[in-house]
């Protein structure tokens, strides 16, 4: 390509919204990661107006990609996790390029996150079926073959075999609040994991969020047969995938 692209990655959680600048050829933050407290409550106004704020520290006026906590069919949001319930119906993108006055592509934060994964992290260059999964308040999941993503796969809120919803029995919330065990909690989530693999069959399995720098802990307990791997992005997989999630649209409007 020869052409280096920088795009404006922020990713949009419960508790902070985090920018940097991104080369989208090499997956680099090219300025330093800013974080703001995700305002409360963390209606579509208030995140605009924090969205000014990140574009005013980082001088940026540019294109902007965006991982959203929400599953976005076609431009509009379609659920809210830990954001207000005023963004349900409305079209995401359009409401934040209206308010900062840039080019803004929005997708789902899990979807974005795996993006960087498949491009730049333990994904690249797997052409079978990938299975990422964040662990973390959740489990957010992101679902690519032949490298093409599936999006909105939900599949944290799967019904496991002993009744409970999996993101309320082995998510990383879950071992804080019930203080479980590595042992114990890598046995429930091997249980998320093995059905998951005889539902979709991946070919690797990656796992991001903060606990996958603690793989060795529980990797004993992991019975599936497709390799489990550690994500190579730990906090900036959701900066890095929005900033190439923007750069994929622009280029189809080309």
């Amino acid at each position: 390509m020869g052409m280096t692209v920088h795009i404006l990655g922020i990713d949009v959680g419960g508790t902070g919204i985090k920018a940097a600048m991104v080369d989208t050829t090499s997956g680099e933050l090219l300025s330093e990661r800013v974080r703001i407290e995700t305002p409360r409550p963390a209606t579509p106004e208030a995140i605009g107006r924090t969205l000014k704020e990140l574009l005013a520290e980082q001088q940026w006026s540019g294109p902007i990609g965006i991982g959203f906590p929400a599953a976005i069919q076609h431009g509009i949001a379609c659920t809210a996790a830990n954001i207000d319930k005023s963004f349900i119906g409305l079209a995401v993108a359009e409401v934040f390029s209206e308010q900062t006055g840039c080019p803004v592509f929005v997708a789902n934060d899990a979807d974005v996150a795996g993006l960087a994964e498949m491009r730049f992290g333990a994904g690249h260059g797997e052409k079978g079926v990938v299975l990422i999964v964040t662990i973390g308040t959740g489990l957010g999941t992101a679902l690519f073959t032949g490298g093409h993503l599936l999006p909105n796969s939900e599949l944290g809120h799967v019904y496991l075999d002993n009744g409970c919803e999996a993101e309320r029995y082995a998510s990383e919330a879950v071992r804080i609040t019930k203080k479980l065990k590595w042992k114990e909690w890598g046995e429930r989530l091997n249980l998320y994991l093995t059905t998951m693999e005889n539902l979709l069959w991946p070919d690797l399995i990656v796992l991001g969020g903060g606990v996958s720098k603690k793989l060795n802990k529980f990797a004993p307990l992991i019975t599936t047969r497709a390799p489990v791997v550690a994500a190579s992005f730990l906090n900036q997989a959701g900066i890095v995938g929005a900033a190439l999630f923007a750069e994929e649209e622009l280029k189809r409007q080309i």
